[in-house]
């Protein structure tokens, strides 16, 4: 095979592929999802000892020592428990749903830059190969990860439906309209960083992010750079995306599901938390870019090991930021957050959008950014103003409606 991969876009594969190349690859893909599947089983067991340190109560203590085989016991008694079908279920769709929750975090995953010497550019040379730590680095990245959350809505949406009950369809139902509503500010706030990088590439949004920062001593990330606001609405939108608390809203989701298949629904859950804190990682906070303090040991070059363990070291801060929402933030009514996706994300990250636009632009053609700042700042406060009024008036249009419904309504009919 000759040519360049557009798709996979690794230098390894730009010129003639090989036997090595091709080993190196199915590599990389086994070690990605091994990882996968071990973090998640320590993510389980380092969510129940933090919970239950934050409740004042015992984790897992008993499977292993600190209780950490626990996840592995639960494992396998859903491995060996009855696997039950409903009676009037479709069986191709419901024994599919919970692999297209599945798949779609480790595709995700798979364009997640996990080490490298990013101050030199991110390539390792492996076997007289120069490659990247990572699986895939597609131009196209990170739209490929907008496209494997909206394809994760099918796994929730056909698993309600499949099942033949109205109640997990009510759920199923509930839980899609959650996250299509929160893919709209997921997406603008992606766009932020699109705009201020100038790429859709994960592995280019990495090495601009471990350019030289402000002072010498602040880095340039993105979380910097794009002004905190896209960085909050991905972290809210996200936490949407995965219905983990205080957004896990849907009914019945989970209990027409038994033995490994029940698993698998877990295993996704748990996977995308990882996922989604590994993609906040690289487009926020630098990926694996950070400081080389030792270059070499023994004669050996370990400046890439370094990108290894920041992108680590920042990636168990996120995780425990989630475990720490779920422990402290009471849930929302569906209302409520069906109110903050569409009337206040969306709207934030749009106008957020803009004005890093309008600084781009004004960059280029020599403008004040003091004055792009100020006219921008009152753009935006007379649109929220116009929002916040609309919001009202909707609302008091809503109760005037249901008082004029009670009035009509007959004491003699609801007594009876």
């Amino acid at each position: 095979m000759t040519g360049t991969l557009v798709l996979a876009a690794d230098p390894m594969l730009a010129g003639d592929v090989g036997l090595v190349e091709v080993l190196l690859t199915l590599a990389k893909v086994v070690v990605a999802f091994a990882f996968l599947l071990v973090a998640v089983m320590l993510m389980i067991w380092f969510e129940r000892k933090l919970l239950g340190g934050m409740h004042q109560r015992f984790g897992p203590t008993i499977a292993g020592p600190f209780g950490i085989l626990q996840t592995l016991a639960d494992g396998v008694k859903l491995f060996f428990k009855e696997d039950l079908v409903p009676d009037r279920s479709d069986r191709f769709v419901f024994k599919l749903a919970p692999y297209l929750s599945l798949i779609p975090a480790f595709l995700a995953f798979a364009i997640v830059p996990l080490g490298g010497d990013f101050n030199n550019g991110g390539q390792v040379e492996w076997w007289g190969r120069t490659t990247y730590l990572q699986v895939a680095d597609p131009p196209i990245g990170i739209l490929l990860f907008l496209a494997m959350s909206s394809v994760a809505v099918y796994g929730v949406m056909l698993a309600g439906w499949s099942s033949g009950s109205k109640y997990p369809l009510l759920g199923s139902v509930r839980a899609s309209a959650q996250m299509v509503s929160y893919e709209a500010a997921l997406g603008l706030a992606v766009a932020s960083i699109v705009l201020v990088t100038g790429t859709l590439s994960t592995h280019d949004m990495v090495v601009t992010q471990a350019a030289e920062g402000y002072l010498g001593v602040i880095p340039r990330w993105n979380v910097i750079v794009t002004g905190l606001v896209p960085f909050i609405v991905f972290m809210i939108a996200g936490t949407a995306e995965l219905n983990r608390p205080p957004f896990d809203l849907v009914e019945a989701e989970q209990e027409q599901y038994s033995s490994i298949r029940f698993a698998l629904f877990f295993l996704a859950e748990f996977m995308n938390t990882i996922t989604m804190s590994a993609i906040i990682v690289t487009l926020f906070f630098g990926g694996p870019a950070g400081p080389v303090l030792v270059g070499e040991l023994g004669g050996v070059n370990i400046a890439w090991a370094w990108g290894v363990v920041w992108f680590f070291l920042k990636l168990f801060v996120l995780l425990f930021c989630f475990v720490w929402m779920r422990a402290t933030l009471p849930r929302f009514r569906y209302d409520q957050l069906m109110d903050l996706g569409w009337k206040a994300l969306i709207p934030v990250a749009l106008g957020w959008f803009l004005f890093l636009a309008a600084l781009e632009m004004g960059r280029d053609r020599g403008w004040s950014e003091v004055t792009v700042t100020v006219v921008s700042l009152l753009v935006f406060a007379g649109a929220a103003l116009l929002l916040a009024r609309a919001v009202r008036s909707g609302r008091r249009s809503r109760d005037r409606e249901a008082a004029r419904a009670d009035e009509r309504s007959d004491p003699v009919e609801e007594r009876a």
